[in-house]
């Protein structure tokens, strides 16, 4: 046995960070520079090898830790191990922190070749990592492990300490205990009330009443309602991130459903031409265990894809998402016969908890979860008010006169008149007007050119010109754009050398800069 401390924090407010920060804390304060971190799963897994190791990425651990910046840790993982990194690092470099990221089911599975004799280091790697007089454990989602026959391997190396993080403080199964080595607890309520995470919602159609419909019908209106507020979803972020100038999130629902047969029928059900005109065809995505080859490699990179585009609307998954699933633009669950206590658990609100910008905008839908749960919208509600609930749910109504319409909404876009003299683009209701302006520019290259010289300007250059507009006028502003535009206008791969249109990017910025400052 050795000493062991649980921090229980709700999904969304930085697990693996707090990690990173204990690694930095032990190594800078000169207590530990070796670590050996727990994954319970492969998803989790893959996932904390990436957040520790790649420092150009939002979710590193070790951002802002200046000592890490020219020296980062050495990274050992279930995978590497065996090439000795670790080892060699420390005995040539000494200064080194020394993170190893294991599985704990590929522990048990490779226990033997991890205890067996290595050739470089003289003794099994098991038995180099139980001799290290400052190993420092750390156990992600620790609820998941007491039962893990791997855990018993990993207790065999006696670290100096443990340190266990997981959101659900308790063990796994029919007769679950809870921790009792918890010393620090800061659970969903706290999360939301301090604006750490969305706020929740749960929403039902206006002036609805189950009676009226059958299984079937519930889950088709819940399927329809669940896109209504998707598209009003989308509008609301695409109209923050113009008014703020911040980076478009792509929102995707999700669908919980009961079965991999339930499932694949609603996937056809919502790529069919009867739903929605067919907008949906071939932007769902189906995740199940029952998934082999290439249509479980599909499932997986189009999850994995999900915060960076806009490939995939909608993913549907089978019973609760297992933890490990990170993504911060997931903003409407649609629960197909779910319970009200399902519903109200972290693991199923967890999800999508997550803040896109790290922080709460002010902007109400941009900072909202929203549930869709006809089907059991009093439950869940009565639910949520009972004393001792930890989630507090606002009420949405779709349809109607209410808070989201069932219409549909779009982002109408009305050029200025320099826009339309630079671009091309045509003022009117839909961006199109019934007569040509004139424009600057003689072709069609040149207009493109100036298009994306406006969105960047827009986009990026506005907000950041402590001048105003006259900033576009200076030397190393428009160096800037230049750049910037041609990076966009790159030819797309196959398009042969010399058969694409040249530009005189430069000439265009200096035309679109200066039409807007004189404007």
């Amino acid at each position: 046995e050795f000493p062991s401390l649980c921090f229980a924090l709700a999904t969304g407010v930085g697990k693996t960070r707090l990690m990173g920060a204990f690694v930095s804390y032990l190594f800078l304060t000169g207590r530990s520079k070796n670590f050996f971190v727990l994954a319970p799963n492969t998803t989790i897994y893959e996932k904390l090898i990436q957040d520790f190791s790649e420092q150009a990425s939002a979710k590193y651990v070790f951002r802002g830790i200046s000592e890490f910046a020219q020296n980062p840790p050495v990274i050992v993982t279930g995978d590497t191990w065996q090439e000795g990194r670790g080892v060699r690092s420390s005995d040539l470099f000494g200064g080194n922190a020394i993170i190893n990221i294991f599985n704990v089911d590929k522990i048990n599975k490779d226990k033997g070749k991890i205890k067996r004799m290595h050739e470089y280091i003289g003794q099994s790697y098991f038995d180099y990592l139980a001799g290290l007089p400052d190993l420092v454990l750390m156990m992600d989602e620790a609820h998941r492990y007491r039962a893990k026959a791997g855990v018993k391997a990993v207790e065999e190396l006696q670290p100096v300490m443990g340190v266990e993080l997981t959101a659900t403080p308790k063990t796994v199964g029919a007769k679950s205990k809870a921790f009792k080595n918890v010393i620090f607890d800061y659970g969903l309520g706290n999360a939301m009330a301090d604006g750490f995470v969305k706020e929740p919602a749960v929403a039902t159609r206006a002036d609805f009443t189950k009676s009226d419909f059958s299984q079937e019908q519930l889950e088709q209106i819940m399927l329809e309602d669940g896109i209504h507020y998707h598209e009003h979803v989308k509008v609301e972020l695409d109209i923050y991130a113009r008014d703020s100038g911040r980076e478009l999130v792509h929102p995707f629902m999700l669908v919980v459903a009961q079965n991999t047969t339930h499932a694949d029928e609603i996937k056809a059900t919502v790529e069919s031409e009867g739903f929605f005109h067919g907008n949906y065809k071939g932007r769902v995505a189906v995740v199940h265990s029952n998934q082999t080859g290439e249509e479980s490699d599909d499932a997986m990179q189009r999850l994995v894809g999900l915060e960076h585009d806009n490939e995939t609307e909608i993913v549907m998954h089978v019973n609760k998402l297992k933890e490990g699933w990170d993504v911060n633009n997931l903003y409407t669950i649609v629960p197909l016969r779910a319970s009200a206590s399902d519903i109200l658990t972290e693991q199923t609100l967890g999800r999508g908890l997550r803040l896109p910008y790290g922080e709460r905008t002010g902007v109400e839908t941009v900072d909202t979860l929203t549930v869709i749960a006809h089907d059991r919208f009093d439950d869940v509600i009565s639910k949520a008010r009972e004393e001792g609930s930890l989630v507090k749910l606002k009420e949405i109504r779709i349809g109607g006169d209410s808070d989201v319409s069932a219409d549909g909404s779009y982002v109408l876009e009305a050029p200025t008149f320099a826009e339309t003299t630079l671009s091309g683009r045509k003022a009117g209701a839909d961006g199109f007007a019934e007569t040509d302006a004139p424009f600057i520019f003689d072709t069609e290259e040149e207009r493109s050119a100036a298009d994306v010289a406006l969105t960047l300007i827009r986009q990026k250059y506005e907000r950041r010109l402590t001048s105003g507009i006259i900033g576009l006028s200076e030397d190393a502003v428009q160096a800037e754009l230049v750049r910037d535009v041609k990076e966009v206008m790159k030819p797309k791969q196959g398009t042969l050398e010399g058969v694409a249109v040249e530009t005189d990017v430069k000439k265009v910025v200096e035309a679109v800069t200066q039409t807007l400052v004189e404007s």
